[in-house]
């Protein structure tokens, strides 16, 4: 599930109200309003501030064998998300509604023509063959309380988007390898779980049922599995599943916030990024992270970067390149430079 960190910010909002509500343990209705308004003030003004303060993003290359970093790019303003192009050639990230071409020197190669689309958030990412692009559209035609996303597919270059989802909302997070199907958090009668849809017909059929939060949902390279975070022990963990929702397993059991999990082209690697203190079944903007590579057939995980300033937005979808040597992430500093 994705959305700008000012999005994030806003639904988060209504959440940890809810939260002091419950938790402070308030009797008289007076007391509860006054610690709401002061609340909101609070949370208001560090809203206003986050606007107008600037965000400098860094798109990174990280060697996942060594551990070394290569800057691709670093600019004064907020980008999103990268998906490495089944050639190897270049990137593609998220910013302001709008999807971008990054060549893997750093080099800006334009905005890619999604149409009417012109409300991307941030999940987004290629067919295995790379012929496909499929976006998650913030869709101004429709209205829910869990925000407006829909999924639409189109060519990898650009052309005109064609709606697989017509339900909302509905964020996209993976394909099978045969363009079958896509994979996606969507929120229907309340409840976030795991979806899948057929490519053609739009069919949706539910997966995941579990109390909490399931997101992320990615197909293995290899088909037999689809890899997803889920909060429904009380901390967001690792799991996998089955195509067909069955064999639902937990692979994580640390004490960090794990999400998003990235299989590679091996099928025994999965990268993901984990926050250090628990969330509460949130992914906010703005937080201390690292990026963990996950053995499947051990079980362990090890850290592949030091602690840093991310969270939304830093690897919200699949980053790996071809040959399975380096992931791409988006590192963030919230001082003016």
């Amino acid at each position: 599930m994705g959305g700008s960190y000012l999005e994030n910010f806003r639904e988060n909002l209504i959440f940890w109200i809810w939260e002091l509500k419950n938790n402070l343990k308030i009797i008289e209705m007076k007391t509860f309003l006054l610690h709401t308004f002061i609340f909101f003030t609070f949370l208001i003004t560090a809203e206003i501030t986050a606007q107008n303060t600037p965000i400098s993003s860094e798109l990174v290359l990280l060697d996942v064998e060594t551990g070394k970093e290569k800057i691709i790019l670093h600019e004064q303003r907020h980008f999103e998300a990268p998906n490495w192009s089944r050639d190897g050639k270049h990137l593609i990230i998220n910013t302001k509604g709008k999807l971008e071409k990054i060549s893997v020197k750093g080099k800006h190669l334009g905005i890619i023509d999604t149409g009417f689309a012109d409300n991307c958030n941030n999940d987004h990412g290629l067919s295995f063959d790379g012929k496909w692009l499929i976006i998650s559209h913030n869709d101004p035609r429709v209205s829910s309380s869990g925000g407006n996303s829909r999924i639409f597919i189109l060519a990898a270059n650009g052309g005109i988007p064609r709606l697989i989802t017509s339900n909302y909302p509905s964020y996209w997070h993976g394909i099978s390898p045969d363009n079958q199907w896509v994979t996606y958090c969507a929120m229907r009668d309340g409840q976030w779980d795991v979806y899948k849809a057929h490519v053609i017909t739009g069919e949706e059929i539910r997966l995941t049922d579990a109390d909490g939060l399931d997101d992320g949902p990615e197909y293995s390279y290899d088909g037999e599995w689809i890899y997803f975070n889920s909060h429904r022990t009380g901390r967001m963990h690792i799991y996998r599943m089955r195509p067909d929702g069955s064999e639902q397993t937990q692979l994580t059991f640390d004490d960090y916030d794990n999400w998003f999990p990235h299989p590679g082209p091996d099928n025994k690697s999965v990268a993901y990024i984990a926050y250090i203190e628990d969330q509460k079944g949130a992914h906010p903007f703005g937080k201390d992270v690292k990026l963990r590579l996950l053995d499947v057939e051990t079980g362990e995980s090890r850290d592949l970067t030091p602690i840093f300033y991310g969270g939304q937005g830093t690897l919200n979808v699949h980053s790996w390149s071809p040959d399975g040597k380096q992931i791409a992430f988006v590192r963030y500093n919230s001082k003016a430079e």
